[in-house]
């Protein structure tokens, strides 16, 4: 052997030592892990299990969304004035018709007072009218029968005629004037109502709140100003917006419910009173409108609230608690407790309707219970003890 190939059968020597060295650990790893799991299986597992129902679960979908007034009413006077009286102020209940401010009158008054007087100003004249028409009456007559003796003029009897039309036109006129002097005292009477300034909305409930107030007493302002606001608190509107994949899922009438921060705990029930039909071309979402129950008028326009909408309902399905589910190979599983009460069997499974902490199994005819802690401790087949039983 030549002084050059020493080297290299030393290098393939030690090569095979590591090889052989590498495959003794192998082994050993191997076994102990062979070991391992069978002592795992022979050793039970201590785990908590519930039970496999069958009932009815609810698909709900939450959203969030914030609180506006169901309808709102502008009180604004139809005259200009001054304030006199301002008499409900922030957060007062209004009830429809009532009168919520009063304008200075002065001059209102003194308008159905002028009114009032030509009004009979109109009658007198009329009566006057109607006087000396049953006088140009009397003597139409009078002249007429002194006509039939020959006594009197053809032409005298013309004048005489003609002096009635004159009366009679004169009576119409006055008439047509008193017509119009009564229009002016009414409407004068109804400038003056205007200085009653009313909360006199149509629709909805006959009692509001006053949201918001735009002026003071004194404060001198134009017609159509803006007094108050008044909305409609009971009930009241939760809107939310969804996109196309839960569009389709809801309708008109479908039960739901919110929770908002300010009540936390407490839910309010509700249904989807509107849908809109178009979805928005900046958002890709449709605007959805629920009706709340606001009895106690707890609940106030601008609250940021959660709602939780019930897709479906479906009857007669298997449960269980969503903490049973694993993995194992990259499938989704439950271990599911042997008739014995001792072991486990590994099943794949697929899930349907999601409900809180609790799912449902499809596919699959599941009965018994199912380990719900402690799952990392088992194989298919492994032993176990239970140490709980879960309630759901």
């Amino acid at each position: 052997m030549t002084s050059r190939s020493k080297p290299i059968v030393t290098g393939l020597v030690i090569l095979g030592l590591i090889g052989a060295l590498a495959w003794s650990v192998y082994q050993k790893l191997d076994n102990q892990q062979a070991e391992g799991k069978q002592n795992r299986q022979r050793i039970p597992a201590p785990v908590e299990v519930a039970a496999i129902e069958v009932g009815s679960i609810d698909q709900l979908r939450s959203f969030t969304g914030t609180l506006e007034a169901r309808s709102e009413f502008v009180v604004a006077p139809k005259i200009s004035g001054r304030i006199e009286q301002l008499r409900v102020d922030l957060a007062d209940g209004v009830n429809r018709g009532q009168v919520v401010a009063v304008l200075d009158d002065a001059e209102s008054t003194q308008e159905v007072a002028r009114a009032r007087a030509d009004l009979e100003v109109e009658k007198a004249l009329n009566a006057e009218s109607l006087s000396l028409l049953k006088i140009a009456e009397r003597e139409l007559k009078r002249l007429e029968k002194i006509q039939a003796r020959g006594d009197v003029s053809e032409s005298q009897l013309d004048i005489t005629r003609s002096e009635l039309v004159a009366k009679q036109a004169l009576t119409e006129v006055t008439r047509a004037r008193i017509a119009r002097a009564e229009a002016d005292l009414e409407a004068a009477r109804i400038r003056l109502g205007y200085t009653q300034v009313k909360a006199d909305w149509q629709g909805g409930n006959n009692q509001r709140v006053v949201a918001q107030r735009f002026v003071d007493a004194g404060e001198t302002v134009s017609a159509n100003a803006p007094l108050l606001r008044i909305v409609e608190l009971n009930p009241i509107t939760a809107v939310f917006f969804v996109t196309e994949r839960d569009y389709a899922k809801l309708r008109v009438g479908q039960q739901a419910s919110l929770d908002t921060d300010a009540f936390p705990g407490d839910r309010f029930g509700g249904s989807i009173e509107r849908i809109a039909p178009v979805f928005s071309e900046t958002t890709r979402q449709a605007r959805v409108e629920m009706l709340v129950n606001n009895p106690d008028l707890r609940l106030k326009p601008g609250m940021f609230i959660r709602a939780s909408v019930m897709l479906q309902r479906v009857e007669n399905a298997i449960i269980i608690p969503e903490q049973a589910l694993t993995r194992r190979d990259d499938q989704q599983g439950v271990f599911v407790v042997n008739p014995d009460g001792k072991s486990a069997r590994w099943q794949a499974v697929e899930i349907g309707v999601r409900q809180g902490n609790k799912v449902q199994i499809t596919g699959n005819a599941l009965s018994g219970q199912v380990v719900v802690l402690g799952q990392q401790l088992l194989d298919d087949g492994a032993a176990l003890r239970i140490v709980e039983v879960v309630k759901q």
